[in-house]
């Protein structure tokens, strides 16, 4: 048996493993650093040696997951939500991911999003896909990449979840990262309460009329559920377009103009024609 010792190094992960599921080598740094070890080949000792001890598990390059001991590293299940928390450092769920995370969505799905500045290839484990998509412009611009973020834990890790509003109005921003329209209405209409003060400002925020609009149809069909208020949805009119925009540029056939909002929307939508037994 290979001692800690022998592997060449005196420190000992137990406790790190315990509260870190899935960790980065940066993590792992700064918890080796606090104990007055800053030796890099002390730290790449300590991964190899667990690695072999089948105690941790290589994600990519820099990121790894812990295996509790006893269990069989090929097919403990790894979370896929800290694995996408850990991708970037300023890695945040969003879009239909976030909605998963909420237990809102409709269906789940394989792929897991989340937002961050730094550029990252999208990522395949255990027959999940992490796709990066970037921080909104009208954010990066306005130097507020976190707005409408929240701070959750899990397991051990901090995750940046974007807020049940700032979701919201994401997802019908862009509709092609969250699937289908029964997808997106029906996850949507499982949220019961909004801030509508706060979907009201960052929609003024992100600046797009098409954007205001798709909100705006979507409170108007629901206000009577979401308790929404004549002042919001007279805001949002003041935000839409001043000639009709198609709800979704990649879908104009069997849509029909909203009065009030100057936007296209397809009838099934208009309909809910997924309730309909056929």
């Amino acid at each position: 048996m290979v001692s800690n010792h022998q592997a060449g190094h005196s420190v000992n992960l137990s406790s790190f493993l315990a509260t870190h599921s899935v960790f980065t080598v940066e993590d792992l740094k700064q918890y080796m650093a606090q104990r007055g070890s800053t030796n890099q080949n002390t730290r790449k000792a300590l991964l190899t040696y667990y690695r072999s001890r089948g105690r941790i598990i290589s994600i990519r390059r820099g990121l790894y997951a812990t295996i509790p001991a006893g269990h069989n590293p090929d097919t403990y299940p790894i979370d896929p939500y800290l694995v996408t928390a850990k991708l970037a450092e300023d890695a945040t769920l969003a879009y239909h991911t976030a909605l998963e995370y909420y237990g809102k969505a409709y269906t789940s799905y394989s792929r897991f999003m989340y937002t961050s500045e730094q550029r990252a290839q999208p990522l395949r484990f255990r027959d999940h896909d992490y796709v990066r998509v970037p921080v909104p412009h009208a954010l990066r611009r306005a130097e507020k990449p976190m707005y409408g973020v929240d701070s959750h834990d899990r397991d051990g890790v901090k995750l940046r979840v974007t807020s049940y509003e700032r979701t919201f109005v994401d997802v019908l921003d862009r509709p092609e990262l969250s699937g289908t329209w029964e997808e997106i209405w029906r996850s949507l209409e499982s949220i019961e309460f909004f801030d509508l003060k706060q979907v009201l400002h960052y929609v003024k925020l992100l600046g797009n009329s098409t954007t205001a609009a798709k909100v705006g149809v979507f409170l108007d069909q629901h206000r009577e559920a979401l308790m929404v208020e004549d002042d919001i949805l007279n805001s949002l009119r003041g935000l839409i377009p001043s000639q009709p925009h198609y709800l979704n540029r990649g879908s104009r056939s069997q849509c029909r103009l909203v009065p009030g909002w100057n936007i296209l929307v397809p009838e099934e939508i208009l309909n809910h024609s997924w309730d309909e037994v056929l």
